[in-house]
């Protein structure tokens, strides 16, 4: 599972949401994508995360950062975000 935060530039909030939701488009082709979800902060209107379910890491981090889809991705939502974006990696704990 990956979490990936975004906060987004001032005055940007409804723009980068929009773009989120229009770059979703794109990682929804993905190879090895199970799901994903869009989710923006109560608290903090200008905070947004993708949580994303990838078949493995190499998914991700290879195969979709490293193809032809991510610039695509990114053009949807370029300018919009203070940079870097927090993207860490979850596995499932049993309990």
């Amino acid at each position: 599972m990956e979490i990936a935060r975004f906060r987004a530039r001032p005055g940007k909030a409804d723009d980068l949401r929009a773009g989120l939701v229009a770059a979703m488009a794109v990682i929804r082709r993905a190879e090895g994508l199970r799901s994903i979800t869009l989710r923006r902060c109560v608290e903090d209107a200008d905070l947004f995360i993708y949580q994303i379910e990838w078949q493995t890491l190499e998914h991700h981090t290879v195969t979709f950062r490293g193809g032809p889809l991510f610039p695509e991705y990114r053009g949807h939502i370029a300018g919009l975000f203070v940079e870097p974006v927090v993207a860490e990696h979850y596995a499932h704990v049993e309990g």
